[in-house]
């Protein structure tokens, strides 16, 4: 918004320059996010206690986290709203790239708020049944698969292709029905990945903030014609944007974390942890670097596989030898994987630190990428 009003009057005002400039207007986004975050906090905070939207914390789960019985939660309308607030603000609202991922995010957080208002009427562990959300994590997952093969974002690229990391100018084209199958499965797999990541003190918002670093550098440089030339990356016109958009979800992330830190003054619930991982989808798909995700989102995908796996395995053991002896051979104490390690001993902030530093090499090596061709 900022920018179509301001930057016209540039030609008068040399000052007003300045909103042609993505880098400057990613940092009045992350700022603006940030101060969003810090004055808003407090408020929402105190509404969800004095409505009694406390989380509900599974009884089988670490009995650490037992204490943590009606911490307010839904605090991730907090996330939502320091993330769309400055990214209207900030970024132009001409360009599709931004207006995809902004809509991509409402609609997830939507799903989620809808999840933890249900657990919030029933007193239960258990919101939102599994598959309606799964039913709306699909239905957009589709449409966006859609919407790029009949209006694709960058002419110079085939719709249904995405590229690869490590190799100079690959392309792996897909049919056109694989590949709407392939965006759906990118959206509704990070946003799960993330949603089962949220579940210590500042563990999922902490990486949040690193996977939107990096996510924003690679924004700016897909996005710039010189820097793609140089760095042997596809350039993607318009794409740039994303980075006022990431940088929005940075200081959204930062602002959050003062209140999510332990102890959390509030969780983010589903309504935050569905809307970044459905921001995170939604960008990799737009910038055609999903398995470019993988290496960013580490983290986020080891606790995704985890689950898989213990789930798999132990059905597999129940089926053939019984539910006694299923329930001895678990693949891992508890998962996701930051219960495994909490129930080997380790404090919860040290697990959590220990994650962050996984997170940010994570996301190092992938930007190690751009040069490892």
């Amino acid at each position: 918004m900022l920018y179509h009003l301001l930057s016209p009057l540039a030609e008068s005002f040399i000052a007003f320059n300045l909103f042609n400039y993505i880098s400057f207007r990613a940092a009045g986004a992350a700022v603006t996010a940030i101060v969003l975050a810090f004055a808003a906090g407090p408020g929402v905070i105190r509404a969800l206690r004095e409505r009694h939207v406390g989380q509900v914390i599974r009884a089988e789960g670490p009995a650490s986290h037992q204490a943590k019985r009606g911490t307010p939660t839904m605090g991730g309308l907090i996330v939502l709203v320091a993330t769309l607030v400055p990214t209207v603000l900030w970024a132009r609202l001409d360009n599709r790239y931004v207006v995809v991922a902004a809509l991509a995010t409402l609609w997830m957080g939507a799903i989620g708020f809808v999840d933890d208002y249900l657990k919030f009427v029933s007193g239960k562990s258990r919101g939102l049944v599994a598959r309606h959300k799964l039913i709306g994590q699909v239905t957009f997952g589709v449409v966006l698969g859609t919407y790029l093969l009949l209006f694709p974002l960058a002419d110079n690229l085939p719709a249904n292709s995405t590229t690869l990391p490590f190799f100079k100018y690959v392309l792996l084209p897909l049919p056109p029905l694989l590949y709407v199958v392939f965006v759906t499965l990118v959206l509704t797999g990070t946003s799960n990945a993330v949603n089962l990541t949220d579940g210590l003190d500042g563990l999922a918002i902490g990486l949040t903030a690193v996977a939107a670093v990096a996510f924003a550098i690679f924004a700016y440089l897909f996005g710039r014609i010189d820097a793609a030339e140089y760095l042997l990356v596809y350039y993607l016109p318009g794409a740039g944007e994303l980075t006022i958009f990431c940088a929005a979800l940075l200081g959204a992330a930062l602002g959050f974390l003062w209140f999510n830190a332990h102890p959390a003054q509030v969780f983010m619930g589903d309504t935050g942890s569905l809307a970044v991982g459905g921001a995170f989808g939604t960008v990799a798909i737009l910038m055609k670097s999903e398995f470019l995700l993988l290496l960013v989102g580490g983290v986020f995908a080891a606790e995704a596989v985890s689950v898989i796996l213990q789930t798999g395995v132990y059905r597999w053991h129940k089926r053939r030898k019984g539910r006694e002896y299923a329930d001895q051979h678990r693949v891992f104490r508890m998962a996701p994987l930051h219960h495994h390690f909490e129930k080997l001993g380790w404090p919860e902030s040290k697990v959590v630190m220990r994650f962050y530093i996984i997170g940010i090499l994570c996301a190092l090596f992938a930007l190690s990428t751009l040069k490892i061709r």
